[in-house]
């Protein structure tokens, strides 16, 4: 989607007089604050445990326990479940189609850029990063590719 086509940013572009576009939006309507979370959500640290790749924000040690102990140690169902990143809960939205082509942009550049951050972080490891489709809308997960 362009996201000067989106209401919200159309309605602020056309509010003033000049070439405005998105950029400007956010540089008006974000704060030091908001760009650093941002730019840390898009770029992720990750946390390495018991052969599992997660989202460091994902991982906690009881959880993952019981995790590992309910999926028997398996790499994979566990990633599945730990690295989900369901957009719709993040960013509160309406329901127009306008709003949900943009969660569904969103969601694949956040897949985008932590396919990126995973090939830097560990450069000898396969990862899939994918946006799925849910009831609760667009999701990102990832996990590694079996050998």
């Amino acid at each position: 989607m362009n996201p000067n086509e989106h209401p919200e940013i159309k309605s602020w572009v056309e509010s003033y007089t000049g070439d405005l576009d998105s950029v400007d939006f956010l540089t008006q309507n974000c704060t030091l604050g908001m760009w650093l979370a941002f730019s840390h959500m898009m770029n992720p640290e990750f946390v390495e445990v018991r052969d599992c790749i997660l989202l460091k924000r994902s991982y906690g040690a009881a959880n993952f326990e019981d995790w590992y102990k309910h999926l028997d140690g398996d790499v994979q169902r566990i990633e599945a479940v730990l690295n989900r990143f369901v957009v719709g809960y993040a960013i509160d939205c309406g329901d127009t189609p306008e709003d949900e082509e943009a969660l569904a942009d969103i969601a694949q550049a956040v897949a985008t850029s932590w396919d990126a951050a995973l090939a830097r972080t560990f450069p000898s490891r396969r990862f899939n990063v994918r946006v799925v489709d849910t009831d609760d809308g667009p999701t990102v997960v990832f996990g590694q590719c079996r050998s």
